[in-house]
């Protein structure tokens, strides 16, 4: 078995208003908190004690999650007082892991969706006698990420921070956000200080002659670190793109909890969600998108690539396509929201006050 180190102490500032009153890996994607496709997927990968690393709203994934035995884990939660970056908070937890030195720590961020084979990773770590393994995934334009170049047998070569020009495109293998850590390596970060492992401890390993170690495993990534790409993740979980066996159900172009109620001629499509104790009107058209619980859907209302909140209310014959609507907020029928537009939590929008918006 192995162990690991999850990492939710982030504030999700690029997914407000989901995380005003939700920590980023709390909010639902394909009917549930998105951070328990993690933990289920972990598990069956081999996976049996994990620590989280928490920090904003921490108060919110014990009371949740428990001591995990409902997943078949033993978890544990470390809170930090102040932020302490990656490194810093991989650091932070040390003292609660089991493993021996020479023993492989996984380490996850909590805002990565992906099909990596998590033994695999494991199982390469130990065989090439890694200090750290990182999982990389290519992508077609890199310049938004940090690239990890490797030479033929795999070992890391560089960590090259995001490109200006194209002669600095050396690779398209990008760091995909899970490592695996030799025990003993996690011990040489510096504690009770901001530490990025990103920009600090990989490349002082590296300097220092560290083995770093890359696998590049391009079967489904995904960063839902923005509304638009965290919708697209919850719709590819329920078309099962994205493989998770934490899928509250069979995948197919609807997921509807057992406690929603949809209208009989009402579609829902592309992977959506009414969430538990949702309702969805007559008539309504609801495409690749996610209703949090709650939510309530008017008759005939469309709504296309967005996620709705947690006891949001969309009024009759409203359209909202790429809208991203906060818990508790009631838009009045009549309106059309694209674009992108952000409709923050228990905000009001009266009947027919918007016709259109762009990006805001």
């Amino acid at each position: 078995m192995t162990e690991a180190i999850l990492l939710v102490g982030g504030k999700g500032t690029r997914l407000r208003p989901l995380t005003v009153n939700t920590p980023k890996p709390m909010v639902p994607a394909a009917g549930v908190p998105f951070l328990t496709h993690q933990l289920a997927r972990a598990r069956a990968a081999g996976v049996d004690h994990v620590v989280m690393a928490t920090s904003y709203l921490a108060e919110v994934f014990e009371p949740y999650f428990g001591d995990g035995s409902q997943l078949g884990l033993h978890l544990e939660y470390v809170t930090e007082e102040e932020p302490l970056g990656t490194g810093g908070a991989i650091r932070n937890v040390a003292s609660r892991l089991y493993s021996s030195p020479d023993e492989p720590v996984l380490v996850f961020n909590g805002d990565i969706l992906s099909g990596l084979d998590i033994r695999a990773l494991v199982d390469q770590h130990t065989r090439v006698g890694a200090d750290v393994s990182l999982h990389l995934t290519r992508v077609t334009d890199p310049r938004a990420f940090g690239l990890v170049p490797t030479d033929t047998s795999g070992r890391v070569a560089a960590f090259l921070e995001k490109p200006q020009t194209p002669e600095e495109i050396v690779t398209d293998q990008i760091n995909a956000g899970a490592y695996v850590f030799t025990r003993s390596v996690i011990d040489t970060i510096p504690a009770g200080r901001p530490v990025s492992v990103e920009r600090e401890t990989f490349p002082g390993l590296l300097e220092a002659g560290a083995h770093l170690h890359g696998m590049v495993d391009s079967t489904y990534w995904l960063d839902l670190g923005t509304p638009a790409s965290f919708v697209r993740g919850s719709a590819d979980l329920v078309l099962g793109r994205a493989p998770s066996p934490a899928v509250p159900g069979r995948c197919g172009e609807r997921l509807i909890l057992a406690s929603a109620q949809v209208a009989g001629d009402a579609k829902l499509t592309g992977g959506s969600v009414a969430g538990a104790g949702a309702e969805v009107g007559a008539g309504a058209r609801i495409d690749g998108s996610a209703l949090l619980d709650g939510a309530v859907i008017a008759p005939g209302a469309r709504i296309r690539d967005s996620l709705i909140g947690a006891g949001a209310r969309i009024g009759a014959d409203t359209v909202l396509d790429g809208a991203v609507v906060g818990d508790g907020a009631v838009i009045g029928e009549g309106n059309e929201l694209r674009g992108g537009i952000r409709v923050w939590c228990d905000a009001r929008i009266p009947a027919g006050a918007v016709r259109f918006s762009s990006d805001q």
